[in-house]
């Protein structure tokens, strides 16, 4: 590919285009960063070194320890394909982005379609007025065309013979249309509430519902203080839920990508920039803390081992054979035990087993169901992001089901102590309960063998009418032995 400046009179001018922002729906360099601190974490205390030298220099170093797989990227599928049509039809396209060149290159060679690139070269960072500049030096003034997206482009479109606006803020082209040279404009994809209440993982809020466990187990139900304390506890946990979830897409981005599903999560799709996340994190973290503190120094100091263990699964624990579905079963437990310190509640170690076995049950399934594809499949290799391969899935399997059958034993012997006689009128009626729970963890296995179950088994059980009623009747029995209703 020619780089030396000169200029080139064409029938048609080159069609130029930007690149983060315009042709990925998503920032080159902030996916850097983030590959690089989780790669090699140690390196990102180089980051203000490195930027005070130039924001160039930054974006070489970053690009000569990170390499992002251009095959993956989330690219602007129609400009895309109209770009596609116009080298087709014999036309010039020059990718100039203030990108390092390492990065341009490897996306340039994925693509196939660019007859140049032009690109930060770790001294000078291509953007604005910088850019401009070049490619009137290279093409001359209004020689060439321009498709960019950001305020940054607005002396990049002047310069240009045309300008065309792709995923840029309406204040952006207002500001681009007063050159009178826009021609076209690829409507913007701005996130949408939708993609923002998935980027929180809204719905996985429904799991610290698990907090109030305690209070109905211990049959506290009049006590009102304990459900101020819950309610705030909920929102405490379910911010920080939010806040791992967040961090953890961003850390998975490469991962997810390549997953049929998790590939259109608003991060991995570029539907959310990864700078919110980045901001958000952090925020709704602080936020989370300040709420646990209002409930108490005891729910505080669970959150804060369930905040831990969740990091840790995150960098590590999630790569780790059976490791990973232990510590899964310890999370959703971990609510469980805080819902307790919240409601200054004693937890009974039956509703701590029971409950332990159910989770571990559940982590299984949904290892089980990630690897039921790659089985489908036929493929032998190891699960992106995982440490199972596909013929592991007939053991996980064995080991879910047992769990969860396991937990319907402690269930029964849990019917045999003194506590049960005490705190039900009709303690026979529990034994209802205990078959409910062995169908329904057959039921939910069952669903999984036949790949109709979700990633996710939380989700799945609350959708599903089956799951549904199972839970409305294992309600129903406790209420029975509660008020001695005849059977």
């Amino acid at each position: 590919m020619n780089t030396e400046p000169m200029i080139e009179l064409h029938a048609i001018p080159p069609l130029v285009v930007d690149l983060d922002g315009s042709l990925v729906r998503t920032d080159t360099l902030h996916e850097q960063a983030l590959a690089l601190a989780k790669t090699q974490p140690l390196k990102t205390l180089l980051l203000p070194a490195w930027l005070m030298r130039g924001k160039a220099h930054l974006k070489q170093q970053l690009a000569q320890r990170v390499s992002l797989d251009p095959s993956t990227l989330p690219y602007n599928a129609p400009l895309l394909e109209w770009l596609k049509s116009e080298q087709q039809s014999g036309r010039r396209l020059v990718l100039c982005t203030a990108a390092d060149a390492h990065t341009a290159q490897a996306i340039a060679q994925h693509l196939g379609i660019f007859d140049e690139v032009i690109a930060s070269d770790g001294q000078t960072n291509l953007a604005a007025a910088r850019k401009a500049d070049r490619l009137v030096q290279r093409f001359g003034h209004q020689g060439f065309d321009y498709v960019g997206n950001s305020r940054d482009d607005l002396p990049v479109w002047k310069a240009a013979r045309q300008a065309i606006g792709v995923n840029a803020p309406a204040s952006v082209l207002k500001a681009a249309q007063e050159h009178g040279n826009v021609s076209q404009v690829i409507p913007t994809t701005a996130p949408r509430a939708r993609e923002i209440a998935k980027m929180l993982r809204l719905h996985q809020w429904l799991k610290n519902l698990l907090l109030f466990v305690p209070l109905l187990a211990a049959h506290q139900f009049t006590q009102g203080g304990a459900w101020g304390s819950l309610l705030l506890a909920f929102f405490s946990f379910s911010l920080c839920a939010s806040a791992v979830y967040i961090s953890n897409d961003l850390l998975d981005l490469a991962s997810d990508r390549l997953h049929p599903r998790k590939r259109h999560r608003p991060f991995a799709s570029g539907a959310v920039p990864v700078a919110w996340g980045v901001a958000l994190s952090p925020l709704l973290a602080l936020a989370s803390m300040a709420l646990a503190l209002a409930v108490g120094t005891h729910f505080l100091a669970w959150l804060a081992v369930y905040f831990a263990l969740t990091c840790w699964y995150t960098m590590t624990l999630k790569r780790l054979v059976l490791l990973d579905c232990m510590t899964l079963a310890c999370l959703y437990t971990l609510r469980i035990i805080s819902g307790g310190a919240a409601a200054e509640l004693p937890l009974s170690p039956w509703l701590l087993a029971v409950s332990g076995f159910v989770f571990l049950s559940l982590s299984f399934l949904k290892r089980h169901t990630e690897l039921r594809p790659l089985v489908q499949s036929g493929e032998t290799t190891a699960a992106h992001g995982r440490g199972y391969v596909a013929q592991d899935a007939a053991l996980v399997q064995m080991f879910g089901v047992a769990a969860g059958y396991a937990s319907a034993v402690v269930l029964a012997l849990y019917l045999h102590g003194n506590t049960v006689q005490a705190l039900y009128k009709q303690p026979h009626a529990i034994l209802v309960t205990v078959g409910v729970l062995v169908y329904w963890i057959s039921w939910m296995w069952l669903q999984s063998h036949r790949g109709e179950m979700h990633d996710d088994p939380v989700v799945f059980a609350v959708k599903d009418r089956v799951s549904l009623a199972c839970g409305a009747v294992f309600a129903a029995s406790l209420a029975a032995a509660k008020l001695g209703l005849p059977w």
